[in-house]
């Protein structure tokens, strides 16, 4: 009945080697061989298990157009996309190149310290920023993309450097960056594929150099890759590079990879995995993990032919969150900015309802690790995390709440499953939660809920069933809080 699966027993024991980020012996370094068996050890950096929340950005020319999608040049003229098509004819000259959207791509509105600020209002603890999709278009003045970069033509303004400085000069937050492998109209890529990927010149002349000059110029604390699907990791020359990140890289004891390497390589290697746009599986996973979604849920990049019903409302952002972070998994939050270098007042309200609803219920979210179960599917609206406050002698749960009970204002829970199994609590738990059917008394256990600290919550258990009484429902709403709520469960040995 309860959700946690036959995956529980290795999450949490994987959750000691990957996801609590194991340090190497002083004095020690390892050094790691360019092959995934090899890559596949290294501990996952502390900081990012513990971060759970970042903002994605993607920007660049398309954010000119701002139609359909990112995908606005290979739609228009590779797919003949007819919607593409008639969008051209009707606002721009028959002879209008996609490279002409790059005069247009101003950006005389963009302030890092505004957008800084406002991702750290949002309580996201990382950013991540397209350095270059797969239109080629660098955000930096890359030395291999000579009058096809943001200093070039356009801004004339070295976006990344920019923001990089703002987020770290006026918040904690991590630092990383999206770079396409692929580019759909390079020559070099085209003459590769046509010599069937036989040859890499793209990869020698192209990608390396610019990954190289990412990472040594600007210090990314992530490295976020995509567009490799039509090429395997080998091509890429994937294990290489990322074994110079882990050895010899000036960021090689925080860098975090995703799992984009080559086809065949999502959901197999790399420090954490993205496996799909949107992936979110909803049950417990051994390795760590990365929802990356949008909140225009069609386009990662700004554009304007676009409704309200296009948009995640705040709940459903907070419902991600929630069901993601259960489960192992860090939530991507992504953004498309306009081409003014501004963020649509849709966004930030979503971006500062976040922030407001994780400054109170934080301490579920960061810092957490899975709890036996993740989700009650007594009650399926419940999802749980285990609490950083957890010790040797008690437990701290943290129950969520995303459907409040109007009707009764009361809630039947089950944090420690249906039916007790001591064996496996203590062997999941550290503790001996009791022998006998009893665990969850008034001398053992304590219930607070978020946000509400000050006001005693009423409570009954019958064996392991929780039943819980919310306070006044007008008093919950005096204090803001919304879209789900939060129960901090702290159970004692005895």
């Amino acid at each position: 009945m309860e959700r946690y699966g036959l995956l529980a027993l290795a999450v949490l024991a994987a959750c000691a080697v990957h996801g609590a980020g194991g340090q190497s012996p002083p004095g020690h370094r390892t050094r790691y061989e360019p092959n995934w068996a090899s890559l596949d050890q290294r501990p996952l950096p502390r900081w990012y298990d513990e971060a759970k929340v970042g903002i994605f950005l993607h920007y660049g020319v398309y954010s000119v157009p701002s139609f359909g999608s990112e995908w606005f040049w290979t739609n228009w003229i590779n797919l003949r996309n007819p919607d593409y098509i008639r969008f051209m004819e009707r606002n721009y000259k028959p002879d209008f190149t996609y490279q002409q959207f790059a005069d247009q791509f101003t950006a005389e509105l963009f302030n890092a310290t505004q957008w800084a600020l406002l991702f750290r209002d949002s309580g996201a603890r990382y950013v991540v920023l397209t350095s270059k999709h797969h239109d080629g278009y660098t955000l930096w003045p890359s030395k291999q993309s000579f009058g096809w970069n943001a200093v070039d033509v356009g801004p004339k303004r070295d976006i990344i450097k920019e923001l990089a400085a703002a987020v770290r000069s006026v918040t904690d937050l991590r630092f990383g960056l999206y770079y396409s492998l692929f580019e759909w109209f390079n020559r070099l890529w085209i003459d590769d594929k046509l010599h069937l990927l036989l040859q890499q010149h793209f990869v020698d002349y192209k990608v390396r150099p610019e990954q190289m000059e990412l990472v040594q110029q600007y210090l990314p604390d992530i490295i976020w890759s995509d567009g490799d699907w039509e090429a395997p990791a080998k091509y890429w020359k994937s294990e290489e590079f990322i074994a110079w990140l882990y050895n010899d890289s000036p960021v090689r004891e925080t860098v975090v990879t995703n799992d984009r390497w080559g086809f065949g390589t999502a959901c197999l290697h790399g420090d954490f995995y993205n496996c799909a746009d949107r992936f979110n599986p909803g049950v417990l996973q051994a390795h760590k993990w990365e929802n990356a979604f949008t909140l225009d849920r069609t386009s990662w990049g700004q554009r304007f032919d676009v409704s309200l019903s296009d948009f995640m409302s705040s709940k459903d952002v907070i419902r991600e969150i929630v069901s993601t972070v259960s489960c192992n998994g860090n939530v991507l939050i992504n953004v498309g900015p306009t081409k003014y270098g501004t963020i649509l007042p849709i966004f930030e309200e979503r971006l500062r309802d976040m922030g407001r609803w994780l400054k109170v219920n934080g301490a579920g979210i960061y810092g957490s690790t899975p709890w036996i179960y993740q989700n009650d599917t007594q009650t399926p609206h419940v999802w749980y995390t285990r609490g950083k406050e957890s010790d040797d002698v008690s437990t701290v749960i943290y129950a969520f709440v995303l459907e409040y009970p109007y009707d009764t204002n009361e809630l039947d829970i089950y944090p420690l499953g249906k039916d007790i199994n001591v064996f496996r609590n203590v062997l999941l738990t550290g503790l001996d939660l009791g022998m006998d059917s009893d665990v969850l008394t008034k001398a053992t256990t304590q219930i607070t809920m978020l946000g509400m600290e000050d006001t005693k919550i009423a409570w009954t258990a019958n064996h392991n069933k929780l039943h819980i009484l919310f306070p006044p429902k007008h008093h919950i709403d005096k204090r803001g809080l919304d879209y789900a709520w939060t129960f901090k469960i702290t159970i004692a040995e005895v």
